[in-house]
């Protein structure tokens, strides 16, 4: 049996189905698509896949991924590509297979490319109120916790960024926190920015890439 990690791009419509619905998305391409991957034992067996780190609601996912186990281990790579593209629909469409290198806990950060906009206002403005929260030595938010909610401090959790003037909307590139001990959602990010200026802004989130504690690439 061997460990493989399928690569996949989410956008267009289903960057709006949440990651249960996604789950059950790739469970179905795999059982249709009658590649060999090691099923669960039990009354109902189905296809095993994990995915390392879920992707939230609305984000577009550029370079995601989905760890399977193949029951023949000569199984072409490429097949697996093409069978599961021909059961995807748009908006999921798988872009290589690799064998797995790093394991799902190695996650420690994630890069994102935010675009944010305001009605009637230039994007000038939106840069400058950006840069301004992200000089802040803290930047404090309620968050939800299975105790309720509490106010934490985001701005550790920001390993890097930079802010880029666009035509018509303000450009953020940042490198957050990520795992299952200390995660940093942008959505928090630009929670707190509505907070500072009290506006509402416009948001378009993609996710880019993942990484370890050591800033390599989650492989």
């Amino acid at each position: 049996m061997k460990n493989v990690r399928i690569w996949f791009k989410k956008d267009f419509e289903c960057r709006y189905i949440s990651h249960l619905d996604l789950n059950r998305t790739m469970l179905r391409a795999l059982h249709k698509s009658k590649i060999p991957i090691w099923h669960t034992e039990g009354f109902n067996p189905h296809p095993f896949a994990t995915f390392p780190l879920p992707l939230s609601l609305g984000f577009r996912g550029v370079n995601e991924c989905m760890d399977v186990r193949l029951e023949d281990e000569e199984f072409s790579f490429e097949e697996i590509k093409n069978r599961l593209n021909a059961c995807l629909p748009r908006g999921l469409r798988v872009f290589d297979v690799t064998e797995a290198v790093m394991k799902a806990g190695k996650v420690a950060y994630a890069s994102f490319t935010i675009l944010l906009s305001l009605p009637d206002k230039s994007s000038r403005l939106v840069c400058e109120q950006l840069g301004a929260l992200l000089q802040n030595d803290t930047i404090e938010i309620e968050k939800k916790s299975k105790k309720g909610m509490k106010t934490v401090d985001i701005k550790p959790g920001i390993k890097s960024f930079s802010v880029t003037e666009l035509f018509d909307c303000a450009k953020l590139d940042v490198v957050l926190s990520a795992g299952s001990s200390d995660n940093v959602n942008p959505n928090l990010l630009i929670a707190a920015l509505s907070r500072a200026t009290g506006c509402e802004y416009d948001a378009d989130i993609t996710r880019n890439e993942l990484y370890n504690s050591e800033f390599e690439p989650f492989r």
